[in-house]
């Protein structure tokens, strides 16, 4: 116990020393990061890239117009209602399927109206045989007076019976048409080649005048009906380009031109209806009622746009993963105010046009990682185990 109460204060005086030393040669806080960073870099695995994961930066035309949204509708479509009260009777078309202009798609019930059309035919035959032997009867009484064997006034009566005998042959012929009309109301038919697009009435249902029974739309007259606010009205001219895009086609924008502009504004909402037309009819959609999104383009600048998916927020600062050689680097950029329809940021710097991008980065990318792009390694052997980036 003695030899260690003496041993106590060398000890400590030596490790007193010591520590100052080791003190005085410690790393400077920017070589102890440079270090770390360099760890981090050689503890890093290789990063495979597929083409999937890149994004090549190029310059597109960032427009400013006005936005315009609304739906996919078809130019030629008709609503057809029943023209007359009568159970129906048979349904002949479904929703989706295709009809030819004249075919049949619907057949009410016409018992009662064949039954009144019977009988207006038989009225014009009554009605022409009295005409005709009132006529007959007109053209004795004229020989007859000619040669002084009747008197004016019988001549006079027959004409009036022969005129009446016209009215009423005249009135029948009326009946007729107006029950043949009625007769062909009950069959319900396509007025023109299109699609049913939907059917509002089944057999046995009960309809009367005015009920909606069937819609049929021709799809190859597909447009885009949407909705401008009238604060930039001014800015709109039929013939300006349109860029948008439709509910679920992800190939990309379609392009069309303005056909029309309403000339009132909606008094609830304040918006203009504008009709678009596509550039290339073959190209839309055959499904009507697609909601659709996109912006008039009455201006705009050639820029670089960023998908948000690439950029990597800290706080305000944003940056983008480049392919630098054979290495990752964290790019600092500045951005443009974001895009409300196509949700891109224009690039004001830090990126140049044709350089390559991460297009979703994860959160465990390391500045100067080294990687591999995923032709490149198929075509060489796996000589050590890569990591696929996420």
């Amino acid at each position: 116990m003695r030899s260690l109460l003496f041993l106590a204060p060398a000890l400590a005086v030596t490790l007193t020393l010591a520590g100052c030393g080791k003190s005085d040669k410690s790393p400077t806080p920017a070589a102890a990061a440079s270090a770390a960073a360099a760890g981090a870099r050689a503890a890093a695995p290789t990063l495979l890239l597929a083409p999937e994961d890149l994004l090549t930066l190029q310059p597109s035309l960032l427009a400013s117009g006005p936005v315009i949204t609304g739906s996919v509708q078809p130019e030629r479509r008709a609503d057809l209602r029943a023209e007359v009260a009568a159970v129906v009777m048979q349904v002949l078309k479904q929703n989706g399927e295709a009809v030819r202009a004249g075919e049949l798609l619907m057949r009410l019930d016409d018992t009662a109206i064949r039954e009144s059309l019977g009988s207006a035919e038989e009225a014009v035959r009554a009605s022409s045989q009295a005409f005709e032997q009132t006529e007959r009867q007109v053209q004795r009484l004229r020989t007859l007076q000619a040669q002084g064997m009747t008197s004016a006034q019988a001549l006079e009566d027959a004409e009036l019976r022969r005129n009446n005998a016209q009215s009423d042959l005249v009135a029948a012929r009326s009946r007729a048409v107006s029950a043949r009309q009625q007769m062909a109301r009950t069959s319900v038919r396509a007025p023109f080649d299109g699609v049913v697009s939907e059917r509002k009435a089944s057999v046995g249902d009960t309809v009367q005048v005015g009920r909606e029974l069937v819609k049929v739309i021709d799809p190859r007259s597909m447009r885009f009906e949407g909705l401008v606010s009238a604060d930039r009205m001014l800015e709109l001219k039929v013939g300006q380009g349109v860029s948008f895009r439709i509910n679920g086609y992800t190939q990309g924008d379609f392009a069309g031109k303005v056909r029309r502009i309403d000339a009132a504004a909606n008094a609830t909402t304040r918006q203009v209806e504008v009709v678009v037309a596509f550039a290339d009819p073959a190209a839309a959609p055959q499904v009507a009622g697609l909601f659709a999104e996109g912006r008039v383009e009455t201006g705009g600048i050639q820029a670089l746009t960023l998908p948000g998916s690439a950029v990597v927020r800290a706080g305000e600062q944003a940056s983008v993963w480049r392919l630098n050689g054979q290495a990752l680097a964290k790019v600092a950029v500045k951005l443009g105010e974001r895009d409300a329809r196509s949700g891109e940021w224009p690039v004001l710097g830090g990126v140049a046009a044709g350089e390559r991008i991460l297009r979703s980065p994860g959160s465990t990318l390391v500045d100067g990682q080294k990687f591999e792009l995923a032709a490149a390694t198929r075509a060489a052997s796996a000589s050590a185990p890569v990591t696929v980036a996420k």
